[in-house]
């Protein structure tokens, strides 16, 4: 076993598998925390090197292109300090932070992992039903459909088409951007009726716009994530075009939707360490007269937004088509 302790948290590789546990230390950022303890299997493992500095090093483990839904869904935009994948080293500890290194390197060389990208999701994505609120409003994914409910700070124009409920054979894309806290991030679902709408994310009523605290609106990439984990591989995309099959790394990120009956990745390996504000998305009112009543009074109000100015044509064809497909 060779294994490295430390504030930042610690690595554990037995010879098959790479055990990352987040600290409980103040300074290691929430993200990682709520997002837990990470089994890695070792072939989902690229590579790993040791980069020492003055004062601290870092470990950082690569993993093979398509292995993790994390990374598929955040694109490299995960801040470094909130990368379960880089661990923290003091000066002290460098020589034990290259042992572990080595460790992982003769194993990789001695099992002859390929390096070329992997076939499947190699590891789970968070266990659903998970939940997180935003500066936006609330987004929330139960496995088979993504629910938003809005804040009331949000733009009246999502407030005035209510709830946005999206099931997975609707999804087409999805995109994820950090807030930096100097500029604005979003979660947006794209979905077959929205995919050519040019809206902000702050009037897209199918996007979360990431305006308010960075460190707890960064939690929406473990929404981002379980979603991208219940989807069928980027593997499986169509070459070319812009088919349902279609994932394009970095942004955006074209993803297939798969049938709430799929088979999921085990969850075995995944033990998260913070509250991750989990519940199940509520439903809507299952009477249909109330629901039809609820969408009169939607269409309604932006009728009246539209005719005062508040929304443009463009604003005002897209939530008018959203509102309308609830009646279906």
């Amino acid at each position: 076993m060779a294994e490295i302790i430390q504030r930042d948290g610690t690595w554990a590789f037995d010879g098959s598998t790479v055990r990352i546990t987040p600290g409980l230390h103040r300074s290691v950022p929430l993200f990682r925390q709520t997002y837990g303890e990470i089994a890695v299997p070792l072939e989902a493992v690229a590579g790993v090197v040791y980069e020492p500095e003055r004062k601290r090093g870092r470990l950082r483990l690569r993993l093979r292109e398509g292995a993790d839904p994390l990374l598929q869904a955040t694109g490299g935009r995960l801040p470094d300090a909130a990368d379960p994948y880089r661990l923290s080293v003091d000066i002290d500890r460098s020589g034990v932070a290259e042992y572990v290194a080595e460790e992982i390197r003769h194993a990789l060389l001695i099992e002859q992992i390929p390096k070329e990208p992997a076939g499947a999701y190699l590891l789970p994505g968070p266990p659903v039903p998970v939940s997180v609120r935003s500066s936006d409003g609330t987004v929330s994914f139960d496995g088979a459909r993504v629910r938003i409910d809005w804040s009331d700070t949000s733009d009246r124009v999502k407030r005035a088409t209510g709830p946005r409920i999206i099931g997975l054979p609707d999804l087409v894309q999805v995109e994820w951007l950090p807030n930096s806290g100097y500029e604005d991030g979003f979660l947006r679902f794209v979905t077959n009726d929205s995919v050519f709408s040019k809206l902000p994310p702050e009037k897209d009523p199918f996007a979360l716009d990431l305006w308010g605290s960075a460190r707890r609106d960064l939690l929406t990439a473990l929404v981002a994530t379980a979603v991208m984990a219940r989807l069928p591989h980027p593997s499986t995309r169509t070459p070319g075009g812009h088919g349902r099959g279609e994932l394009v790394r970095g942004d955006p990120s074209r993803l297939l939707a798969a049938a709430p009956g799929d088979s999921v990745p085990p969850q075995a390996s995944r033990t998260p360490r913070a509250h991750q504000e989990s519940r199940a998305p509520q439903a809507l009112p299952s009477p249909p007269e109330e629901i039809h009543d609820m969408l009169l009074r939607r269409l309604r109000e932006l009728g009246e937004l539209h005719r005062d100015g508040v929304l443009t044509d463009e604003e005002f064809a897209t939530t008018k088509a959203a509102v309308l497909r609830d009646f279906h």
